[in-house]
């Protein structure tokens, strides 16, 4: 019976919450809210004591309208305590949003994203369009927090974006659009009209571009970046010269999702908010339940406290053969981790005994994905990348910092796609 009065007050809070997105025609249908909550279920069971926090599954939870409250305690007592030294920007931003979507102070960390967004610059003029993603979600937190001491750097921000060349993805796009929405809509009274002139220019390039990537059956870039884009196209104050038919992406998002495209927990918290009729610029309106401010306590444990994870032996190996890149190797080294990693551990052990094993990661709606090993990086226009693989299981294209692996043996291969 409580999951059911949870259910109902989602529905509620579903009619009466504060998304510009339209409701009706691109809404789930009754018959098929089933399959949302199944996957909203799958990604909620994804939360346990020994796996690593992921603040987009605490905010996808806090947007929808949480069933698993357990799991949803837990995940926001381990990101309060969790340390934010390594963390990269565009985390830093999402662990700022996810408590800020749980009612709670995140304290000095948005001093410390404010001042790391004062010193942020592209790598270079014409940056990959990767690297602005964890900028972009910088931007978006920092004005959910205070919009008129953000405005500088949402500012030059919008400069650097104007000033580069590099084609947008479809996530980075997304999260750029929604980032300078949140400042368009909240530009401190007295600002310089000329703000909104800029940030609305850079809207208007951006919505061009993700417009242009709408196929036919609805589907914005892919299947899992749809999510993100949906919820900029449906806030967004500049339309989209291509129409945008928002009941024909919900359509076939619902087909993927029962055919089971969607069963990974991070694939699964970027298309929840859009299923349930909410974006990421209701994160400072999530309705919390009276007194859940205080300092949370750990959940009830179900099972035995579970004892300290032995270390295993991993092989791990790097190879590029690939023709046309100067630098070819295959190298092997074993490195000893606890149990139960994830993969950037593993990355991060190999790193600290040989420079040859030196590897550098960038930020993206799924997390962190390595773009670099031993110097050689990741070309978007030669279309090359790092694959993963846990034996012969691909790792969900590097995705460093949430995905387990389950073979002692992982491979690096650098290859085309």
């Amino acid at each position: 019976m409580a999951w059911y009065i949870l259910y109902l007050l989602n529905l509620l809070w579903a009619v009466a919450g504060t998304s510009t997105q339209t409701q009706g025609s691109c809404s789930v249908p009754p018959a098929q809210q089933p399959l949302v909550n199944g996957i909203q279920v799958l990604m909620e069971n994804s939360v346990t004591s020994s796996a690593f926090p992921n603040p987009s599954i605490l905010i996808a939870m806090n947007l929808a309208g949480a069933y698993n409250v357990e799991a949803q305690k837990l995940l926001t007592y381990k990101l309060m305590a969790s340390d934010i030294a390594d963390l990269t920007i565009g985390q830093l931003a999402l662990t700022v949003m996810a408590l800020t979507s749980s009612c709670r102070d995140p304290g000095n960390k948005v001093s410390i994203l404010h001042r790391q967004m004062e010193n942020w610059a592209p790598s270079s003029p014409n940056a990959q369009s990767s690297t602005f993603y964890g900028p972009s979600l910088a931007v978006l937190a920092l004005c959910q927090k205070n919009p008129e001491t953000t405005l500088p750097i949402a500012v030059r921000f919008a400069k650097i974006l104007l000033a580069n060349s590099s084609p947008f993805n479809t996530d980075t796009g997304a999260m750029v659009i929604l980032a300078l929405t949140c400042m368009y809509n909240k530009i401190p009274v007295g600002s310089e009209e000329g703000y909104r002139s800029l940030f609305g220019q850079v809207l208007e390039d951006v919505v061009e571009n993700i417009s242009m990537k709408i196929k036919d059956n609805g589907i914005i870039g892919d299947i899992y970046s749809t999510g993100l884009a949906m919820q900029a196209l449906s806030v967004t104050p500049k339309h989209p010269p291509k129409k945008w038919n928002c009941k024909k992406t919900m359509d076939t998002i619902l087909k993927e999702i029962e055919l089971g495209k969607f069963h990974n927990p991070m694939s699964i918290a970027q298309i929840l908010p859009s299923l349930k009729g909410k974006t990421y610029l209701d994160v400072p309106h999530v309705s919390c339940i009276p007194g859940h401010e205080g300092q949370p306590t750990l959940p009830s444990q179900t099972n035995p406290a579970p004892t300290s994870a032995s270390n295993i032996t991993i092989i791990y190996t790097i190879n590029n053969q690939l023709r046309g890149v100067e630098l070819h190797f295959n190298e092997t080294i074993n490195v000893s981790v606890k149990a139960g990693s994830v993969l950037l551990v593993v990355l991060e052990e190999a790193q600290r005994r040989s420079s040859m094993f030196k590897f550098e990661t960038t930020m993206t709606s799924w997390g962190l994905v390595v773009s670099s090993i031993n110097n050689i990086a990741e070309n978007v226009h030669h279309r090359t990348y790092w694959q993963f693989l846990s034996g012969k299981t691909p790792l969900n294209e590097g995705v460093a910092d949430y995905i387990p692996f389950n073979h002692e043996h992982i491979t690096a291969n650098f290859t085309q796609y």
